[in-house]
């Protein structure tokens, strides 16, 4: 039978395949809107596990998280450097790593921070060593750096375009390992070193960013000083004790030592002037938007694949009553009903499982690209797999082509075969 089967979807080549590209490409909609959402909770969730806390000033949650732990410019209010050293005082604190942005070099986004925040995204280095002096960086693994390299800091971003500052050359003194979030393309050195590039000195400069919207912090601040911009002393140790008399900044990340010290920590830095976030709520209010766009993209593919069934059905209606010669014959030559029945209800399922087979290859080559896209784009690994819940769906799948198929199927018992021979 399944000879016959085979024969006879070859004779209706063109038609059949038809069936199967309309029906691959509603189900491979489906698969790339679910594989494509995974990818994009998971890779972000990852990103953010390594970051337990954040503390800036006052202003947008999703701003800060999306700022300090994806790297995405966009401009923060500066806080008050005593902040950072109250919290890398605090016993309940394991380290409290300041970030500084402003500053890019070929399209990298150069970030001042410390050694501790280096040591805690990469544990181990894939070469080279942390910084020690102010000149020194440390580049991110996919930056196209080799040790020893030197670096220009650009003001801004390379694509609104920007002074190369003069003042300071950083040369690379080691590389992360991968670490699969925004950091492996950004080119890490010393936040004194940015500090005084910029001619931040103290306390007082954190009262000046809010006259400068859109801008980020330093180079808003860098303006105040009308760009005379402070030379640094490449050669000298880096500092990483803070005081009160530290300049601004717009975020620390904190690693507590405990949960609990996490939570007081959030509550005690959530006022006035400071603002305390988790990431990974920020990331859960994210994917509340995200699931509703999922939800839409969803029905829309859901009602793509009950049009392509209905379609596909009328056509099996017809193509059925077209064939009445052939059934009949098959009827007349002695060929049980049930062995009709099968035959053509056979066919429709091949042809819906091969249809969905396909889909699910094109829609995972779908996800694949879309995720490769989004990688090259923000360095964060979108991991795109199937969950055990797929296989669920996949059955009901099945089961519903099974239903379906059988409609065609039962028509031709209503054919009488002397009358379909006269057809």
């Amino acid at each position: 039978m399944i000879k016959f089967i085979l024969a006879d979807l070859r004779r209706f080549k063109g038609g059949a395949l038809a069936v199967i590209v309309l029906i691959a490409l509603s189900v491979a909609l489906s698969v790339t809107v679910t594989l494509q959402e995974r990818a994009v909770r998971l890779g972000s969730a990852r990103a953010a596990e390594k970051f337990d806390l954040l503390v800036g000033a006052a202003g947008s949650e999703t701003q800060l998280a999306l700022s300090a732990v994806f790297l995405q410019p966009s401009p923060l209010p500066l806080m008050s450097g005593a902040v950072l050293a109250k919290l890398a005082a605090d016993p309940r604190v394991e380290f409290a790593a300041p970030v500084g942005f402003g500053d890019s070099e070929a399209g990298h986004p150069v970030v001042g921070t410390t050694t501790a925040l280096i040591s805690a995204l990469s544990p181990k280095l894939a070469e080279g060593a942390l910084f020690a002096r102010l000149g020194d960086a440390v580049v991110g693994s996919d930056v196209p750096k080799q040790l020893g390299a030197e670096i220009k800091p650009m003001h801004g971003l390379a694509d609104i375009g920007g002074e190369t500052h003069t003042e300071i050359v950083y040369k690379v003194s080691g590389r992360m390992a991968p670490t699969g979030t925004a950091w492996d393309r950004a080119i890490l050195v010393p936040i004194r070193a940015v500090w005084q590039l910029h001619g931040m000195t103290g306390e007082h400069d954190h009262d000046h960013d809010h006259d400068h919207d859109g801008e980020t912090p330093e180079v808003a601040a860098a303006e105040e000083h009308d760009h005379e911009h402070a030379p640094v002393d490449a050669d000298a140790a880096i500092n990483e004790q803070f005081d009160a008399e530290t300049p601004g900044l717009p975020a620390v990340l904190v690693k507590p030592k405990t949960i609990a010290d996490a939570y007081r920590l959030r509550q005690e830095y959530r006022g006035e002037t400071t603002l305390a976030v988790f990431p990974a709520e920020v990331l859960t209010r994210l994917y509340a938007t995200l699931g509703d766009a999922r939800s839409l993209l969803l029905a829309i593919a859901i009602g793509t694949q009950v049009i392509v069934i209905a379609a596909i059905l009328l056509v099996t209606i017809m193509h059925v009553g077209a064939r009445q010669r052939q059934i009949g014959a098959l009827r007349a030559f002695g060929a049980p009903r049930r062995s009709v029945v099968a035959i053509v209800w056979g066919e429709l399922l091949l042809l819906f499982l091969a249809g969905f087979v396909l889909g699910i290859v094109i829609g995972y080559a779908g996800a694949q690209l879309i995720s490769a896209s989004l990688t090259a784009t923000t360095a964060v690994r979108m991991p795109v797999e199937f969950a055990r819940e797929d296989m669920s769906l996949a059955v009901w799948f099945v089961v519903l082509a099974m239903l379906v198929s059988i409609l065609p199927a039962l028509l031709t018992l209503r054919l009488s075969p002397a009358r379909a021979l006269k057809a």
